[in-house]
């Protein structure tokens, strides 16, 4: 991962919006501020509802091997924004990483539960910024083009 995700990933102030996918194949999109780089370079997401949409969705995305999407949108920094895919590859629900995500969501918000640290690992990322993707279109297709551009207006 490059250095401007890795700052977008560290910075409180960045969205971070995490999409899985039901049994339908219906999209479920929610804001997850508790989502971070783990140390070993893969994604944690702490889940502190175990019936919760998301906890439900990561572990059928766990059990049949099924992507899903983060989108990071920096704060106040134009259109710069990045989306992630990935595959969750591990639920920690007791032992030391466990521990040590439900001291700190402890600390931070109280008598609260922790239902899961989700660990997923990153396999794409890609610039969805408006300057990159038009970029990669004009690179990509470059006869693309609207019928007002070839006319002087």
């Amino acid at each position: 991962m490059d250095k401007d995700v890795i700052d977008l990933l560290q910075n409180a102030g960045t969205t971070k919006v995490l999409t899985t996918v039901d049994e339908h194949g219906v999209p479920h999109s929610v804001v997850k501020g508790s989502l971070a780089l783990g140390e070993d370079g893969n994604l944690v997401v702490l889940e502190l509802i175990e019936s919760s949409h998301t906890h439900r969705n990561l572990t059928r995305s766990i059990w049949y091997d099924r992507p899903v999407a983060i989108l990071l949108k920096g704060e106040g920094e134009g259109d710069r924004a990045y989306q992630i895919k990935g595959v969750p590859i591990k639920l920690h629900v007791s032992g030391p990483v466990f521990r040590r995500y439900y001291t700190e969501v402890r600390d931070r918000l109280g008598d609260v539960g922790l239902a899961g640290v989700w660990v997923i690992r990153p396999d794409e990322v890609i610039n969805q910024s408006w300057r990159a993707r038009y970029e990669q279109e004009r690179a990509e297709r470059p006869t693309f083009t609207h019928l007002d551009r070839l006319v002087a207006v």
